[in-house]
C-alpha cells in the first residue's frame, strides 16, 4: 500500500516552544490514521504544515507525492480540512454556505446546487438546510463545516480534533462520517485527544509527545507493547501515593509506576497476574492502607501513560488552526 502522506524530520518552533522536533510519519493511502496526544504535543502544527498554512522550520512533508513547500497549490487541490471549530458563515443558511464553497470550486451554478444538495443529504442536514447557521447546534455546524470541506471530493482529509466539545450523539455522527470516508478510499489524518476515538476509528495510531512520535502501530500492537495487564492500586490516603509508589518499584515494565496524586492511584504495566498479590504484600508491609486493587487489559490511556509518563493533558500550547486564520 502506498503512502498518501510522508513526513521526514519535520521541525517547527514558536518562540521558546518546540512544537515539532524532527517528526517522521507515513500515512498509508485509504486508511484512517490517528495522531494521539495532548494539547501542545504538535498535532495542530503538523496539520497546518500539511495544509500549506505554515512553512516547516526544518524537514519536508508531501501529500500524494506533492511537496507542501514547493507545490502548495497541488496539495490544496487534493485535501479537505476541518479544524476544532466550524468555519462557516452564521449569517447564511446551511445551503448557502455549501453552495458558496461549490462556486469557489468554479462549478457551474446548476452543478453547485446539485453537489450541495447531495452533500447536505449525506450529512443529514436537509431539514435544516434553509435555516441560518446561527440556529444550528455545535454538532450540526461541525457537520456542515466538514461537508463544505468535502465538496471538492478530496482524496486526503485532515481532521484536527473534529469532535472537541461535542455531545456524545454528535461525536457518533462524525465517527459514522469518518468511517464512510475510509470505506470510499479516502485517506483521513485524524488528530485527537480522545483515546476511545483513536481506538474506534484508526487503523494505525501514532502517539505524539513533545513534537516527536513516541510510538506507532495498530491499537492492539500499542496495547501489547506496554505489557499484558495494567495493575491499578488506589490508596485510602491520597497524600501518601508517591511514598507508596516507591514500594512498587521494579514490579512492572517501567522503572517507576505512574502516580495520580489527585486520585491516590498508582498504575503500572505488568506481565505476571501474581503482581497484584505482590503489590498488596509490599504495601501492607509498609502499612499503606489500600482502597482497591484492579488488574485489567491495557487501554490506549495506559499506552500513553507508559510511553510518556503522563496522562493526556494540557502542555505548552501551539496555535490552533482557527488562531492561525485569525
Amino acid at each position: 500500500m502506498s503512502d498518501a502522506i510522508e513526513v521526514q524530520g519535520l521541525g517547527q518552533r514558536f518562540g521558546e516552544v518546540v512544537a515539532l522536533d524532527g517528526l517522521d510519519l507515513s500515512v498509508p493511502a485509504g486508511t484512517v490514521f490517528g495522531l494521539l496526544g495532548p494539547n501542545g504535543a504538535g498535532k495542530t502544527t503538523l496539520v497546518r504544515i500539511l495544509a500549506t498554512l505554515l512553512a516547516p522550520g526544518a524537514g519536508r512533508a508531501a501529500v500524494l507525492g506533492y511537496d507542501v513547500v514547493r507545490e502548495p497549490l497541488a496539495v490544496r487541490r487534493r485535501i479537505g480540512l476541518a479544524g476544532q471549530f466550524a468555519a462557516v458563515d452564521e449569517e447564511l443558511t446551511g445551503r448557502e454556505n455549501v453552495e458558496m464553497i461549490a462556486r469557489l470550486y468554479r462549478l457551474p451554478i446548476a452543478d453547485a446546487r446539485r453537489r450541495a444538495a447531495d452533500i447536505l443529504e449525506r450529512f443529514e442536514l436537509v431539514e435544516a438546510a434553509d435555516r441560518r447557521v446561527s440556529t444550528y447546534s455545535g454538532g450540526m455546524r461541525r457537520r456542515l463545516d466538514l461537508a463544505a470541506g468535502l465538496l471538492g471530493r478530496p482524496p486526503v482529509v485532515l481532521l484536527d480534533e473534529p469532535t472537541t466539545g461535542l455531545d456524545p450523539r454528535s461525536r457518533q455522527d462524525l465517527w459514522r462520517i469518518v468511517d464512510e470516508l475510509r470505506r470510499e478510499g479516502t485517506t483521513v489524518l485524524l488528530t485527537t485527544q480522545y483515546l476511545d476515538e483513536a481506538d474506534r476509528l484508526a487503523q494505525r495510531i501514532a502517539v505524539v509527545d513533545r513534537g516527536r512520535i513516541a510510538a506507532q502501530g495498530t491499537a492492539a500492537e500499542l496495547k501489547a507493547a506496554v505489557g499484558t495487564m495494567i495493575l491499578s492500586v488506589r490508596l485510602a490516603d491520597r497524600a501518601v501515593a508517591h511514598d507508596a509508589s516507591e514500594a512498587l518499584g521494579g514490579l512492572g515494565a517501567a522503572d517507576k509506576p505512574h502516580v495520580d496524586a489527585a486520585d491516590g492511584e498508582i498504575r503500572l504495566a505488568v506481565d505476571d497476574p501474581g503482581a497484584s498479590a505482590e503489590a498488596v504484600r509490599r504495601l501492607d508491609a509498609r502499612q499503606f492502607q489500600i482502597a482497591s486493587v484492579e488488574l485489567h487489559q491495557p487501554t490506549l490511556d495506559d499506552v500513553f501513560l507508559t510511553l510518556t509518563g503522563q496522562a493526556p493533558a494540557t502542555q505548552a500550547t501551539e496555535p490552533t488552526l482557527e488562531q492561525e486564520a485569525a
